[in-house]
């Protein structure tokens, strides 16, 4: 007899549920033990599930890694970018940007803070599918910056002379060395700091009052 309605649907969410649940748990391992860290054995292991119910979701772990990588954009997409663009763009969109970013690792979204900052350092000088993956993400989120620094400028909020790209590499610096500092000395100091940096570095190339 063929499955009816109900029970196809039925399949699907737990099918739904359980591809959430490997997901979920292969971005909080990542940060902790590396994009390479993670298996088939490992995850399945985390969330008590079978290898080859594992293997029906993801066939390999580049697979699995390229998937990780999927999710952790659409959480850090939820926690920080879309936030920061209900606000103005231009200046006002930037340091929402920044402010977000930290609240993200205060927030402990994920235990070894930025998912993309750790993957990074740990595929910086590893060629392939995977740190082109990385590489893209984190051009766009430079790119983002990049834009509203430019806007700023349009806009009267930020010097036209101002070199867009160095600022946004000076801002990236900041976020990341708040984020590395936190997660080795768990010293919220650290954020504040950043804060105050940025707040520093914008307010130093701050265009002149008309």
């Amino acid at each position: 007899m063929a499955a009816g309605p109900t029970r196809r649907r039925r399949t699907r969410s737990d099918g739904e549920r359980s591809h959430r649940a490997i997901l979920d748990a292969a971005t909080r391992l990542a940060t902790i033990e590396g994009l390479d860290g993670i298996s088939i054995a490992r995850v399945a292991s985390e969330i008590g599930m079978s290898k080859s119910g594992l293997f029906s979701h993801f066939t390999s772990k580049q697979e699995l890694q390229m998937a990780t990588i999927e999710a952790a954009e659409a959480i850090y997409a939820t926690e920080v970018v879309e936030p920061a663009l209900e606000r103005p763009e231009g200046r006002t969109r930037l340091e929402a940007l920044c402010a977000r970013y930290l609240s993200y690792v205060e927030r402990g979204v994920f235990p070894g803070g930025c998912f993309f900052a750790s993957t990074a350092a740990e595929w910086d000088t590893r060629p392939g599918p995977v740190r082109d993956r990385l590489r893209a993400v984190l051009a766009g989120w430079s790119d983002v910056m990049e834009a509203n620094v430019r806007t700023a400028q349009a806009q009267g909020t930020l010097p036209a002379e101002a070199d867009a790209a160095r600022l946004v590499f000076e801002l990236n610096a900041l976020l990341h060395e708040a984020n590395g500092h936190f997660l080795l000395f768990r010293d919220p100091v650290a954020l504040e700091h950043a804060r105050a940096a940025i707040a520093d570095r914008l307010g130093a190339v701050r265009a002149p009052a008309r």
